[in-house]
């Protein structure tokens, strides 16, 4: 896991404009505070982004797969800021060319981290492990002023294109 890398995976520089992949990147936001059935509402948001961004409707079964991972992630990570950081602040979905990230935003000071060990067929505790095992990466980059509050974020890849 990395804790400190602000920035999507393949966000690193220029584009190098890769045949096939768009060179957009596109940021969604979400406000969050003071808001009833949060996470519901950061599923819908990041559902619709899914369709005006391509990936819904799914026409592969890996391509409804990956949207169907973005989210329950999504699900997760704002359940986790509800559950253990005073709810989440904001929520981010940024389209970078290759990967999707998700980041929320929070006030809480805890260091969110897969339950360890592990145990299946225990209740609870098993969102940072869905996180873990269903991203390319994920982790916490905290405020700069020292104030509590942290921005937790995860990246999946994008589906592969449909054939042309």
């Amino acid at each position: 896991m990395s804790t400190t890398r602000p920035y999507a995976a393949d966000d690193r520089g220029p584009d190098t404009g890769d045949a096939g992949v768009p060179s957009v990147r596109q940021v969604r936001r979400l406000r969050l505070t003071d808001v009833a059935g949060v996470v519901p509402r950061a599923r819908d948001f990041t559902r619709q982004a899914l369709y005006d961004w391509g990936w819904l409707p799914a026409e592969t079964a890996d391509r409804r797969a990956a949207a169907e991972d973005v989210l329950l992630v999504v699900s997760e990570l704002v359940t986790n800021a509800c559950l253990h950081a005073g709810g989440p602040e904001e929520l981010r979905v940024h389209r970078c060319p290759k990967s999707l990230r998700l980041e929320v935003i929070d006030g809480g000071s805890g260091d969110p981290a897969p339950r360890t060990p592990h145990r299946a067929g225990r209740p609870g505790g098993h969102g940072m492990f869905i996180v873990q095992r269903l991203c390319l990466d994920w982790g916490v980059v905290r405020q700069q002023d020292g104030h509590p509050g942290k921005m937790v974020w995860a990246e999946l890849a994008a589906p592969v294109p449909n054939p042309g």
